[in-house]
């Protein structure tokens, strides 16, 4: 437990770090490199990528957006108030759908997900944050009905670690919403497990085809500067 409350302190961290701050240069070593998809990428210098054919997939830490039950239930009649269950499920849902998501996505890109370190196993740990759900369809919700444009929006954060040694090699940051639609739609259970589904699916693809551009572009280079673009 303590481990997690660490690294969600961490990723809060580096997350307000990363997005307030252009001196692209991270607290622990890292540089910010020219982004091609993603808001954010940091990356020590003189990390090679090209031995890792394997990863392993750390459990993803989800967290809400900053008072998002408390700022949504001011908004919500008593009857369509979200309690702790329904913020709780809507956690475990998006943990699990994140996690099978990636995990196929690696395993799709030719890299078998493994449980034991090794030297050609790259560990790799994620975060959901700022989640930011907006027409939670709740069991307390009745009759009522909430429509809303786009599901909502996440941040998320990808650390990528030698296995072995446990050395921090790079970080990435992504902040985005979900697919919007042409006119309101109804939120429900469904739709929003949908929309989030596809988010996540975006990042997924993202992220195998950066490591591959990663693999092709290392080593790293030893004189890596801020915001540098890897040829």
């Amino acid at each position: 437990m303590r481990a997690k409350v660490l690294f969600s302190l961490i990723l809060g961290a580096v997350l307000g770090t990363a997005m307030a701050d252009d001196s692209a240069v991270s607290w622990d070593g890292l540089v910010q490199v020219k982004p091609k998809q993603m808001d954010a990428v940091f990356l020590l210098p003189g990390a090679d990528f090209r031995t890792y054919t394997k990863v392993m997939l750390d459990p993803t830490e989800v967290a809400f957006k900053k008072d998002w039950m408390k700022d949504l239930n001011r908004q919500r009649s008593p009857g369509a108030r979200v309690s702790q269950e329904d913020a709780d499920k809507i956690l475990s849902a998006a943990r699990q759908n994140f996690d099978d998501i990636f995990r196929e996505a690696f395993e799709k890109a030719g890299y078998p997900v493994v449980t034991s370190p090794g030297p050609d196993v790259l560990r790799v740990r994620t975060g959901v944050m700022n989640l930011d759900v907006n027409a939670p369809d709740t069991q307390s919700a009745g009759m009522s009905r909430t429509y809303t444009a786009n599901a909502g929006a996440a941040t998320l954060v990808v650390e990528m670690r030698d296995s072995t040694s446990g050395a921090l090699l790079g970080r990435v940051l992504d902040s985005r919403e979900t697919r919007e639609t042409a006119s309101m739609q109804r939120a429900t259970s469904v739709s929003n497990l949908a929309d989030f589904r596809a988010l996540f699916g975006n990042w997924a693809r993202i992220s195998t085809k950066g490591l591959e551009e990663l693999k092709a572009h290392s080593p790293v280079p030893e004189d890596l500067k801020p915001k540098q673009k890897l040829d």
